[in-house]
């Protein structure tokens, strides 16, 4: 059973960057599939920005231009670069990989943008 631990969130101010960081317990390479979702309080999950096995990326609107998905293969982590950070960012954020019968989650990082 893969495992997903998220680390990097905390409070920053508007117009701030953040690095989050997703450590899997195996290599990622056995993901099709890794993502970035957020929850913002009283919201549903949207999903963020993703990244695929091929290196192919996407991302939702409202971070395009701001966030950056990257991948370390042989530090089987997969980053989310944010930068220009706004209060409409404040979330949990958590990570997610796929393969083609299971889904894994991490625990989430908060991540508040606030003055």
């Amino acid at each position: 059973q893969a495992q997903l631990v998220e680390s990097g969130g905390g409070l920053v101010q508007p117009g701030g960057s953040l690095r989050l960081s997703c450590a899997a317990s195996e290599t990622i390479r056995s993901f099709y599939f890794m993502g970035w979702y957020r929850q913002p309080p009283g919201k549903q999950r949207e999903l963020v920005a993703t990244v695929y096995s091929d290196g192919s990326t996407n991302y939702v609107d409202s971070v395009k231009g701001r966030f950056t998905i990257s991948r370390d293969d042989a530090k089987n982590t997969v980053y989310l670069q944010m930068n220009s950070l706004k209060p409409e960012d404040t979330a949990v954020y958590f990570c997610n990989a796929r393969k083609q019968f299971s889904t894994f989650w991490g625990q989430g990082t908060q991540v508040t943008v606030s003055s």
